[in-house]
């Protein structure tokens, strides 16, 4: 088996295998070729992968001659084409891009994209949402501290004392919770709100103070995601989120729903009661934003708050978040490897049915199909 590591697109500064993932590979007798200069914005040069053992080559080689190729990010059309036999693996987010991956099943593409891996206790050693969202929410309240133009811890001086920053956290999932036990660290006194009352505890044992709204949906069969509310709700939501922002410093919000636009959380009227210099961190951005003003990788000033638009935190720190989704990559393809190192996909396998979205020429994901 001949695995290809391809270089991403510009705005990206991840690859999906460093050189010691690289290295596991090909000690299993595994030849990996590398897309020249694949791994340099992630301090991995094509020196390190040749030590490592793998074979640097231009693009098209790579395509040519790999039976299995790692992309995070959606290839071209012209990848694709140049040999459609090829497995690919990434993040492709399929539920937004379900027309493309229709025109993948008819050229006979097999896909695995990573993140719609079922949110199970055995797929969390392969979780690439996770482990990439851990690192946005860190980054998050770095950016917040660099953007927020007071202190963030309380500071007692002979000159007077200083309030510690105030800060809010919209989404208590893995960014969320990362973010909670950044902004402790650093000295704010924090704010979580969730829709999903299962992870108050998970709140308050970091430190932090959860805001609760009754009435929300189940989310307990979905996947660790969040679902969509009742308008009662959401008007019960907007009042408290509302109430809590007004004396906020610092908001970050990951509130995001799989296949459709992210909540508008907070309103305008709310960032006007906002006081002057605060801070809106929007890691949903992406996919339209928390914020009625959010723009995606653009900050913007409304009415003296600052709004910081980024779903690709990780990608600041791209030497670990390559580290980590390195690592669940290596996970992954040993569930779709036998022991002489060849492909075998298991379809009795739920992982590996679960995360494939098109296979022997058709869409076999049911969700994706279902758009």
């Amino acid at each position: 088996m001949t695995i290809g590591l391809l270089k991403e697109p510009a705005h990206e500064t991840r690859v999906s295998l460093l050189d010691e993932a690289v290295a596991v590979l090909t000690k299993k007798g595994i030849s990996v070729m590398v897309e020249c200069g694949a791994g340099a914005r992630a301090s991995c040069s094509d020196q390190a992968y040749t030590t490592a053992g793998a074979i640097v080559k231009s693009r098209p080689e790579v395509l040519q001659m790999a039976d299995l190729v790692l992309s995070i990010h959606l290839p071209s059309d012209a990848d694709i084409d140049t040999k459609t036999t090829t497995i690919w693996i990434g993040v492709y987010q399929p539920l937004y891009n379900a027309g493309l991956m229709k025109e993948w099943a008819v050229k006979g593409v097999t896909c695995f994209s990573l993140d719609m891996l079922p949110r199970t206790t055995r797929a969390q050693a392969m979780d690439v949402l996770s482990s990439q969202a851990n690192i946005a929410g860190y980054k998050a309240v770095l950016t917040a501290a660099n953007v927020y133009p007071r202190y963030f811890p309380m500071f007692m001086t002979a000159a007077g004392s200083i309030k510690p920053a105030k800060l809010l956290i919209l989404g208590a999932g893995v960014a969320g919770l990362q973010a909670i036990a950044t902004a402790k660290r650093l000295g704010a006194v924090v704010e979580v709100f969730d829709t999903r009352p299962a992870v108050k505890e998970e709140v308050q044992s970091l430190g932090a103070k959860f805001v609760e709204v009754e009435g929300a949906a189940d989310a307990s069969k979905a996947g660790g995601y969040a679902v969509e509310q009742t308008e009662d709700y959401k008007q019960k939501q907007q009042q408290k989120i509302g109430e809590r922002i007004a004396n906020a410093d610092i908001v970050i919000t990951t509130a995001q729903i799989p296949g459709k636009k992210a909540p508008i959380l907070i309103t305008e009227e709310m960032i006007g009661a906002m006081r002057n210099g605060s801070v809106i961190i929007d890691i949903a951005s992406a996919t339209g934003g928390n914020t009625p003003f959010t723009k995606n990788n653009e900050t913007v000033v409304h009415n003296g708050v600052t709004i910081v638009g980024n779903s690709s935190l990780q990608s600041t720190m791209p030497s670990d978040a390559s580290k980590v989704y390195g690592k669940n990559i290596l996970n992954f393809l040993q569930l779709i490897t036998n022991k002489d190192n060849n492909i075998h996909l298991n379809w009795e396998d739920d992982l590996v049915k679960g995360s494939c979205i098109t296979h022997g020429g058709e869409l076999v994901h049911e969700r994706v199909r279902s758009l």
